[in-house]
């Protein structure tokens, strides 16, 4: 009987999720979210642009990782709804890293009420920011992720892009737009090699989620809708952008990971 060598071609599992010698930018990436993101990848030794608006907050978080990663950590002040500051974040981090192996379109705002209550201007913001920006900044490093014939494109998406809550037309539109752009753009840049996948976040107690903690919504359709029963901690983000990001994900490609403690799953 002919042996089978397939067992030969399986990677150690650990070293499989190995970022040293990778490079990521992170949007949103000073706080919240997308800096416990940052954070893990950093620990498995990704290099890390943060970008967000505030520079101040973004040098002070870049400087935290260094120092506790021994990574090189940079920040980059851009509004990643406009064009031309996202090609200019993919440049300066080509400049410091000679290559982009991963993004993750972390920036996103919130804006909840009725519908008869919200502006159609800030159900345009909501939109511009969570749709508009994740694709500019998937645009602007394409080209880059193309000449390295590899890459990695994760995108925040939320529970609230597969299902849906009452109060949240634009963040959920939003989400459900980015949901079926990472989709799309799956399978636009699989024959690249470049993977494009989503994180569904469930309810993490992040800053946009605490005005509603502590109240009889965020205890009845938040901690009440979930199997286990609480808010998500920040760190439990981290396993699923490092798998992603990492060759233990060589094969997911238009995938919506759900990190939602159940809430999906009723």
């Amino acid at each position: 009987m002919e042996k089978n060598d397939t067992n030969k071609e399986v990677l150690p599992g650990i070293k499989q999720f190995d970022l040293h010698g990778k490079s990521a930018i992170v949007t949103g990436g000073s706080k919240g979210l997308g800096l416990a993101m940052a954070a893990g990848l950093a620990s498995a030794g990704a290099n890390i642009m943060l970008v967000n608006r505030n520079v101040d907050e973004g040098i002070e978080a870049a400087e935290e990782l260094s120092n506790d990663f021994g990574i090189k950590s940079i920040a980059f002040a851009a509004d990643i709804s406009n064009q031309q500051q996202t090609e200019a974040m993919a440049a300066v981090a080509m400049e410091a890293f000679g290559k982009i192996d991963i993004l993750i379109n972390s920036a996103g705002i919130n804006i909840r009420g009725p519908i008869d209550e919200i502006t159609p201007e800030e159900f345009s913001k909501v939109m511009e920011v969570n749709v508009n920006g994740t694709w500019l900044c998937c645009r602007a490093v394409t080209p880059f992720m193309k000449q390295n014939g590899s890459g990695s494109i994760i995108n925040l998406a939320s529970t609230l892009g597969l299902v849906g809550l009452s109060n949240r037309t634009p963040y959920a539109s939003s989400k459900g737009a980015v949901v079926q752009m990472t989709r799309a753009l799956a399978l636009e840049l699989a024959a690249f090699n470049i993977r494009v996948n989503a994180i569904c976040p469930g309810p993490f107690l992040t800053e946009m989620n605490i005005p509603i903690a502590d109240t009889e919504e965020g205890r009845k359709f938040v901690v009440g809708a979930t199997a286990l029963g609480r808010w998500a901690e920040l760190r439990e983000i981290q396993g699923a952008a490092i798998f992603l990001a990492s060759d233990a994900a060589t094969y997911m490609v238009g995938s919506m990971l759900t990190v939602d403690g159940g809430w999906t799953a009723r």
